[in-house]
């Protein structure tokens, strides 16, 4: 991997950095696959063999429901993994993360369906996405700060876009995951073809924490802990020092979670199931969506690097909230294409540019020793309230087969993040291992 830069930060050599980004590449990558295989089997599958006494509609409904239920979860994630991050380790921290999202998803392969245990079997889907949202709330803001105090200072809009990139390879594994599983017969998809996504989980579970057991631990943090400058509680520390940027936190992650969750998981329903679209139309849309991210994730991280991070994401958010409307225009269509053309238009321009920025804007939003519990809590309450929009999407969508209260409720979600957006600081220049409230504050 070619650097646009000096080799590593202060405290990192060439190789702990690089070793840093193919960790946080890697392990971010199979634990949201973990994550985004749910979506899809919810969108597919779920309804008939958890719920089975339901209508479609009302059965994609509670599918959708407990996808949500991982998004509730997120931010307890988040403030008890950021809470552990800021006293022991991001890297330590990792790793438990790690357990707790492969262990949870290979059991869900596992599952007695609806047809053999009867409700038990909601209940226990249910109770692993719990888990499941547990270890998400803490993964990617892990990743991303162990990333950003790796990274060098010139550079930490492109080294910590990887973290970004790995969600995005886990969300390309788990759609060819069930793309594949589709080819199958419709009986032996629903008798056992839907386990094997998530039973290869347990597998991935050695190459992920294989991958993270050779990083080293974040040099900002070894020098805190040095210095013993911890913070017993970094959460209350952070709604004391950090209400404002805490808000903003929280505003700036709502926008892309409706976006991606819509165009990821709400589109495969909508489309097969509404439009009759066929399914591996969906899916390799859903997938060109995929690479397009991790293609452009480095780009858009450079560019931040040089014109800063609010530019790129108001003009993200803006562009999402105009072409939504024409992005369901082209769907319904029908027509393979322009079913494609409309997700790949959809990344490049309204998601990518957003979601690429988004580990260093969220790093750069808080102090060193709260670091990890101020982005993992604000992004993780921010996914929480956008979390459930597959299921907003698919209630507003049953009243008439209309998507244009969908298209509505997501130029809604964009104004919010806008709001947060342009009261943001611009922060790509400071010097996170030093930055606190005063001089955070001086930067609005």
């Amino acid at each position: 991997m070619a650097s646009p830069g000096p080799a590593a930060g202060p405290g990192t050599t060439g190789r702990d950095l690089r070793r840093v980004v193919v960790g946080a590449l890697v392990g971010t990558a199979l634990e949201w696959y973990d994550f985004f295989i749910y979506g899809t089997a919810a969108a597919l599958v779920f309804n008939v063999l958890f719920f089975p006494e339901s209508d479609p509609t009302v059965g994609t409904l509670t599918a959708f429901a407990t996808f949500g239920v991982g998004f509730v979860f997120r931010p307890l994630g988040g403030i008890v993994f950021g809470h552990i991050g800021d006293r022991i380790g991001r890297r330590e921290t990792l790793i438990l993360t790690t357990l707790v999202m492969g262990l949870s998803t290979g059991v869900i392969g596992l599952l007695p369906t609806y047809a053999a245990i009867g409700w038990w079997a909601p209940a226990l889907l249910v109770l692993m996405r719990v888990l499941q949202g547990l270890g998400a709330g803490a993964e990617f803001g892990g990743a991303s700060t162990l990333l950003a105090e790796h990274a060098p200072p010139a550079h930490r809009g492109y080294y910590t876009s990887f973290a970004q990139t790995g969600v995005q390879i886990g969300l390309v594994l788990g759609t060819v995951a069930f793309l594949l599983v589709g080819l199958l017969p419709q009986e032996q998809l629903l008798s056992w073809g839907w386990r094997v996504p998530f039973l290869v989980s347990f597998a991935l579970i050695g190459v992920s924490l294989y991958v993270r057991l050779r990083v080293e631990e974040s040099p900002v943090f070894r020098r805190a802990a040095a210095e013993q400058r911890l913070i017993k509680l970094p959460v209350l520390e952070t709604l004391r020092s950090y209400p404002r940027n805490l808000l903003i936190g929280v505003g700036a992650h709502i926008a892309d979670t409706a976006a991606v969750y819509l165009f990821a998981t709400f589109t495969v329903a909508y489309a097969t199931g509404t439009l009759g679209i066929p399914r591996g139309t969906v899916l390799t849309g859903v997938i060109l969506f995929g690479v397009v991210v991790i293609i452009l994730q480095p780009v858009y991280g450079a560019l931040s690097d040089r014109i800063g991070r609010k530019p790129l994401n108001v003009f993200s958010v803006v562009f999402l909230a105009a072409f939504i409307y024409p992005f369901f225009l082209l769907l319904r269509t029908e027509q393979p294409v322009l079913v494609v053309l409309a997700l790949v238009v959809a990344t490049a321009l309204g998601v990518a540019p957003m979601i690429a920025v988004q580990p260093a804007f969220y790093a750069e939003l808080f102090g060193a020793r709260v670091r990890y519990s101020g982005f993992a809590t604000s992004r993780e309450v921010g996914a929480a309230l956008a979390g459930f929009t597959p299921l907003i999407a698919t209630a507003l969508l049953a009243d008439d087969g209309s998507p244009w209260w969908v298209a509505a409720y997501l130029v809604g979600t964009c104004v919010i993040s806008l709001v947060a957006f342009l009261a943001a600081p611009e922060l790509k220049d400071i010097d996170i291992a030093e930055a606190g409230p005063a001089k955070l504050h001086a930067n609005r």
